[in-house]
């Protein structure tokens, strides 16, 4: 009778157990239709990408090859002697493949919908990690989605106002001798501009990274202080190779940001008074 009575006690406890014991076979299913989802996401949007792309592509992506591309004409407008840029700069772009626009329309617009997409995806992450949270862990996880949102397009802005404009005007511009004449291929040019794209967008997560590692208590304030003048070194590094160029202005374009992202890295993290009270 006990047994019954405990059983017929608190019949809604039990089904909440019940239901919050999920199995991996369950789990599995709830991965499987999150994935599903974010895949028809992406194949609507790059449908939609994939109808755009003419436009994009002139008025966009292929806008950096033209002297009229805004970051150069904002440059022209302030920088007097300071910076000069060539008024004759005008890139062809040559295809020398037979199905290389064909297959460069497919990629750039599934490249395209994925950063459209991106917070449709760390929403799908956030909705299937969220049970497995405590309400702290929650209070303080679902500030870093938003803040990584921001800051992945933050970056990929700057690289492509900034870091692939001047990168490729280089790169086009280097004159290795007067007897060859650059012809740059389609393909060349969409992979160095979605990489340098990317890889901004990523470099800018870096404050939440840092903020991550210090909730996981990897990674200190003191640390980070310690070592700056070790990491200014690496992120002038980091600057050089992203940036090939030899004007130091450019440089510096780079620089400034990653410089800005690692003060502010250390802004985020935890104090070390605060690993000694725990």
């Amino acid at each position: 009778m006990e047994i019954e009575d405990k059983k017929g006690a608190n019949p809604e406890e039990e089904e909440e157990e019940q239901e919050g014991a999920m199995s991996f076979w369950d789990h599995l299913e709830v991965l499987r239709w999150a994935v599903f989802r974010s895949a028809c996401v992406l194949t609507a949007v790059m449908v939609a990408t994939f109808i755009a792309m003419p436009y994009i592509f002139d008025r966009f992506i292929l806008a950096p090859t033209s002297n009229d591309f805004f970051t150069y004409r904002w440059l022209n407008a302030i920088g007097g002697d300071l910076v000069s840029l060539s008024p004759d700069f005008d890139v062809q772009i040559i295809n020398i493949s037979v199905a290389s626009q064909f297959m460069t329309h497919i990629t750039t617009s599934i490249s395209l919908a994925a950063v459209i997409a991106f917070p449709y995806f760390l929403w799908e992450v956030w909705k299937f990690i969220e049970p497995a949270l405590f309400e702290d862990e929650i209070r303080h996880l679902r500030p870093a989605f938003l803040g990584s949102t921001v800051m992945f397009y933050l970056g990929c802005a700057i690289g492509y106002t900034l870091v692939f404009p001047f990168t490729f005007r280089f790169l086009v511009e280097y004159n290795l001798s007067s007897s060859i004449t650059n012809q740059i291929n389609l393909q060349s040019y969409i992979d160095n501009f979605t990489m340098l794209i990317l890889v901004m967008g990523i470099v800018f997560e870096m404050p939440l990274l840092a903020w991550l590692l210090s909730l996981m208590g990897i990674l200190r304030k003191g640390f980070l202080r310690e070592y700056k003048r070790h990491a200014i070194v690496v992120l002038l590094v980091s600057a050089a190779i992203i940036t090939p160029s030899g004007d130091p202005f450019t440089l510096m374009l780079v620089f400034v940001p990653l410089y800005v992202l690692y003060e502010l890295s250390i802004l985020v993290v935890k104090d070390d008074k605060a690993k000694d009270s725990l």
